[in-house]
């Protein structure tokens, strides 16, 4: 019995899906000392009328305890030749498998229409859940897209474990009309492994470190401001130096002084970051929530963004582009790899790009992933592309768009 943690990720991308189980498989146990205590994969919908095969294809091969996954547009893994790809709307398997000594997990699936009410108590939170807040568990969330209470979700779950990261992903498709999956298996359990709704997930908690780097890829242009005035997701008046106006006075003033390009990119990159933390003085592109820009409201001059706003919170306006987003996630990986004398414990991780990212923005494959693999040059990566992205910006955890979002995991020293 080791008490070494280890990861390992494979990829496949043959078009049979008894090819790909095949393929992944007898890479991870060329690799494995010991039999896996958790599985996490990610698979295409180019083999969408297969879903229902997929588990007991795995479990043939390998006898996983407990196993969760869903199908991406896209899908991330490390190949036969050791490399690192991201492969988008073509056939690709993705298989992360752990052994986790001194680790207890949790697996679970969870409907909205089952999820407490907002006022409930923790306890009520934890029951659902099945794990105590004592265990200090920490939690990979696999949603189906355009997921109903998916905010709910986060915030009980911060409400009752206010210290346990929570990172994943929405489930997405390639093809229009097809709906998504996800899967969910656990010894024992008699339910069964393939589900269309929900949230699939597992706690971990014991023996293991779980930390998040969560990229909103955006950069701040002019200066901040403060709500004064706002109804829900509406921002009526805000004010600057002692200004205090509609929101499309100032954006227009803004607008005027940004450069051609920007104001290009602003036609339609432009949203809206949302300072998290109302003590932080120096602003870092770390503190803002990243949230889109809706519209406007001509006649009130109001703007209406992706979040509701409260009187006395302050917003910047944002924009994004290829060149912004490659260097706020190099900015995250450098600063948590240089900060971090632990980073000779990580021992793996799980990424959750948007949809809205890969070669669609910058023009090339593999970016995200690729970047990581320079900061981090031996940890096994799989992952996949999102509909939405879930991790945390401060203290709290939010649903995302366009980010990419990292779970890393780590032995304890």
């Amino acid at each position: 019995m080791t008490n070494q943690m280890q990861w390992i990720n494979a990829l496949s991308t043959r078009p049979s899906l008894e090819g790909a189980v095949t393929e992944v498989v007898e890479k991870i146990q060329k690799s494995l000392s010991v039999l896996p205590d958790l599985g996490i994969l990610f698979i295409s919908s180019t083999y969408a009328s297969d879903y229902s095969r997929l588990i007991p294809l795995i479990l043939e091969k390998l006898p996983l305890p407990l196993l969760i996954g869903c199908s991406g547009g896209g899908i991330v893994g490390i190949n036969g030749s050791s490399d690192i790809l991201e492969v988008e709307g073509k056939s690709a398997l993705s298989l992360t498998v752990a052994v986790l000594p001194g680790v207890k997990l949790k697996g679970f699936h969870l409907m909205p229409e089952n999820l407490p009410d907002l006022d409930a108590s923790p306890q009520t939170w934890s029951q659902l859940v099945g794990v105590s807040p004592q265990e200090n568990p920490h939690f990979i969330l696999l949603s189906e897209p355009l997921a109903p209470k998916m905010t709910d979700l986060v915030e009980g779950l911060d409400f009752a474990y206010p210290q346990a990261v929570k990172v994943g992903g929405l489930a997405s498709t390639s093809m229009i009309n097809l709906p998504s999956a996800l899967f969910y298996y656990q010894l024992g359990k008699s339910d069964p492994d393939l589900y269309h709704q929900g949230t699939v997930g597992v706690a971990l908690s014991g023996n293991i470190v779980v930390e998040s780097i969560v990229a909103q890829g955006c950069r701040p242009i002019g200066q901040p401001y403060q709500v004064s005035q706002g109804d829900r997701n509406i921002i009526l008046k805000l004010e600057q130096f002692g200004e205090n106006g509609p929101p499309l006075h100032f954006l227009r003033d803004l607008m005027s002084n940004l450069s051609e390009h920007d104001r290009q990119l602003a036609q339609h990159s432009l949203f809206i970051g949302v300072v998290r933390d109302e003590f932080t003085q120096e602003l870092q592109p770390g503190d803002f929530l990243i949230r889109n820009f809706l519209g406007v409201d001509p006649r009130l001059g109001a703007i209406a963004i992706g979040d509701r706003v409260r009187p006395g919170q302050r917003i910047q306006f944002h924009l994004r582009d290829a060149q912004t987003s490659a260097e706020d996630l190099e900015l995250l990986l450098q600063a948590y790899s240089s900060g971090n004398n632990s980073t000779n414990s990580i021992k793996g991780a799980l990424m959750f790009s948007c949809l809205g990212r890969g070669e669609m923005l910058y023009g090339v494959p593999n970016f995200d992933s690729q970047l990581f693999r320079h900061y981090f040059p031996q940890i096994p990566l799989g992952g996949f592309f999102c509909h939405g992205e879930i991790g945390p910006v401060g203290k709290q955890t939010f649903l995302h768009g366009y980010t990419s979002a990292l779970a890393i995991f780590r032995q304890p020293n």
